[in-house]
């Protein structure tokens, strides 16, 4: 059985809090503050410091926060004082592929020599689309060992059409074949 990390724990009680509650996107809004005011080292080392009140950390984090779901605001709080605030993003990106697959959306992880645009992510999500019947988020990567071409991740599945798979197998049969 895989291991479920911490922040997937949370993402998914955030969702079915925020299913019950019908605030999904409001939810996901309330989840990027909270990541995004845990990539600010400053406000981190402040709530971290032990010798800090807890109502004082509080108050930094509704000034932080400014008008969030008091729910959301408690969760930064429980995180704070359980000195995981670190993990924010990572429960933000796990809420948010939990809300794609609500919404009928899957992954695609997308390996490329250069970087995709946007008009690029777009073409690719529709042919994969026309392909599969599904609706898919394009995550692009730079990998320039790929020399060209794509290397396509969908869960378990890959599709690797890059140029250097090409020609690693090209190689590989010249040298069974010199050996015939």
């Amino acid at each position: 059985m895989p291991r479920v990390t911490s922040g997937e724990c949370y993402a998914r009680a955030v969702f079915e809090l925020a299913l019950g509650k019908n605030e999904l996107e409001r939810w996901r809004v309330d989840l990027r503050r909270i990541a995004d005011i845990a990539a600010d080292a400053k406000l981190v080392a402040f709530v971290g410091n032990s010798k800090v009140q807890l109502d004082a950390k509080k108050g930094a984090l509704e000034k932080r926060l400014g008008k969030v779901n008091p729910l959301a605001l408690n969760l930064a709080c429980f995180l704070v004082t359980r000195d995981r605030l670190k993990i924010a993003g990572d429960i933000l990106e796990k809420y948010e592929r939990i809300l794609d697959a609500h919404y009928g959306i899957e992954h695609a992880e997308v390996v490329a020599a250069l970087p995709l645009d946007e008009e690029d992510k777009q073409r690719l999500s529709s042919r994969l689309e026309e392909i599969t019947g599904r609706k898919f988020a394009i995550d692009a990567k730079v990998d320039p060992a790929i020399v060209g071409g794509l290397i396509i991740r969908i869960g378990d599945r890959v599709i690797d059409s890059s140029l250097r798979s090409k020609l690693e197998a090209l190689r590989k049969n010249l040298v069974e074949a010199g050996r015939g």
